[in-house]
């Protein structure tokens, strides 16, 4: 039986922003697909534009208790095989991106998938400037490669990781999939899947200190505990006191 897909969109006051995610779902080949919106509470027109969607969707309103949350929600609503967060401020790059991932999947027998994502910088797409290690739990840990609207994972797996950490604000997806690579490992995909859109108001681009303070924390938390953990924590730490210098340098503080 063909893989069904859940895409989990979390909305708050989005209705700027939303057009372009919800065409970018409905614009897709892939037949077996069930679009579920989680809203936090808007005020903007963003429900009216849900509402107005041509095909069937599921909406779960007045969700509190911030962004991790919200996801959660949206996983323990879905009853898709593979479950895809694409926030509201995001979109996929082509009509075939789920096909893709589910002939993938498929064929490789894994239970995630990533992918890579373009930048959406104020309508214009700009490539990523950097190449993706190839993924070990070891390279991940030392730094986050994985970009969420580029990630696929079948929903038992999701549920067997315990889904997102509530008490995280930045780094719940660093987390996520920090546990999802202790238990199976992906697909690793080099196409653009997703556009990720930056703008003042989305929290990976406001904030970026604590977004980096958080990161680490993270980081800190999965590090080893054998034998070699203490000299694993002291390398963690140095290459973060150089990443939080290198980042005040380049905002002026």
């Amino acid at each position: 039986m063909a893989l069904s897909f859940s895409i989990v969109t979390c909305t708050w006051n989005s209705a700027a922003w939303l057009p372009a995610s919800i065409d970018s779902v409905l614009m897709q080949d892939y037949p077996h697909v069930e679009i579920i919106y989680v809203d936090g509470g808007s005020t903007d027109g963003t429900l009216e534009q849900i509402r107005a969607l041509p095909r069937p969707f599921r909406l779960l309103t007045g969700v509190t208790g911030g962004i991790s949350r919200a996801m959660n929600a949206g996983i323990e609503a879905a009853s898709g095989d593979v479950i895809a967060h694409l926030h509201s401020d995001d979109y996929y790059l082509s009509p075939d991106v789920l096909s893709t991932v589910a002939a993938q999947l498929e064929e490789s027998g894994r239970k995630w998938l990533f992918g890579r994502t373009m930048r959406d910088i104020d309508g214009r797409l700009v490539p990523e400037d950097w190449v993706a290690p190839r993924f070990s739990p070891r390279r991940l840990l030392r730094g986050n490669f994985i970009s969420h609207p580029a990630t696929f994972v079948r929903r038992d797996l999701l549920q067997q990781a315990g889904g997102f950490d509530e008490a995280l604000k930045y780094a719940m997806d660093y987390d996520l999939w920090l546990r999802l690579s202790q238990l199976a490992e992906p697909v690793q995909m080099d196409l653009p899947l997703a556009a990720f859109r930056e703008h003042a108001g989305s929290l990976s681009t406001s904030n970026r200190l604590a977004a980096m303070e958080e990161d680490f924390r993270v980081r800190l938390s999965h590090a080893g505990s054998g034998p070699l953990g203490p000299l694993e924590r002291l390398m963690h730490r140095l290459r973060h006191l150089v990443r939080r210098h290198r980042m005040q340098a380049a905002l002026g503080k």
